[in-house]
């Protein structure tokens, strides 16, 4: 499959940022945390060769208990439709939270691959495995009642979060997120991200590869681990992250609410 972008990154489209790959996950569409409208600006600002999605881009879970779909919710998915017809190589990893996308792996919908995980071979010619990562979660993977009941206190958590947000920005106070505050100070927390850190990595390594990219756990990071570049694209409910791989190779995680102020189109 052709990508429109020269190899020297050159965009015959004339787009402003383009990347290599792109990678993505978290974005649970079906829920009002997902904040669809921020990532359809980040979709049709940016274009790359390669686009995963990696995991937890719809929220069946939630879906099941009730339904919710958002007008910008379905322009997402009808842009990466768009996308995989124009040339982009996407690929869809399933996760935890849209699990039944796993029934159908090997297959392709709309240009669209879906596979269990694979290889992301770097432009400097680095292994890296993409996975969703919810098999390295101990609650997830053995209690998943518990999974569940962990995924309705942070809904709540989410909805706590608004709430203050809206005091905050009343008062001219910046974005606060509490679940990340809650997850940075919690020793728990702490515990549990270290050890999905840790055993993610352990899996990259078994399999000969140079880095792994994941998602899951909504913390976007790049870091070492025994040797391994472990990679979390982050998620877009609270962060609106996204990990770009530049056309040298070079990885980076792209903070879109951050970026999108920095913006004169997107200037108040």
């Amino acid at each position: 499959m052709r990508s429109h972008l020269a190899p020297d990154g050159v965009d015959r489209g004339g787009l402003r940022r383009r990347y290599r790959a792109i990678f993505i996950s978290d974005v649970h569409l079906g829920t009002r945390g997902c904040k669809a409208e921020l990532l359809l600006e980040f979709l049709r600002e940016t274009d790359s060769q390669y686009l995963y999605l990696v995991g937890d881009i719809v929220d069946c879970w939630r879906l099941k208990r009730s339904w919710y779909w958002h007008q910008a919710h379905n322009d997402v998915v009808q842009k990466l439709l768009r996308k995989a017809r124009k040339g982009t190589q996407v690929v869809y990893l399933p996760g935890n939270h849209d699990e039944l996308g796993r029934d159908y792996v090997g297959m392709q919908f709309g240009g669209i691959w879906v596979l269990s995980d694979t290889i992301h071979v770097t432009a400097d010619d680095r292994k890296l495995l993409v996975i969703h990562g919810d098999a390295f979660d101990g609650v997830v993977t053995y209690a998943k009642w518990l999974a569940i009941l962990g995924d309705h206190a942070y809904t709540l958590a989410l909805w706590v979060n608004h709430k203050l947000n809206r005091v905050r920005l009343a008062m001219g106070l910046g974005y606060w997120s509490l679940s990340a505050c809650l997850k940075s100070k919690v020793k728990g927390a702490v515990g549990y991200i270290c050890a999905f850190e840790e055993a993610v990595a352990a899996e990259a390594k078994r399999r000969d590869a140079d880095g792994v990219v994941c998602g899951h756990i909504h913390k976007a990071e790049i870091r070492t681990i025994d040797g391994i570049q472990y990679c979390n694209d982050g998620d877009w409910v609270e962060s609106c992250t996204a990990l770009v791989e530049h056309w040298d190779g070079a990885l980076e995680i792209v903070d879109w609410a951050k970026t999108r102020a920095r913006l004169p189109e997107f200037a108040s």
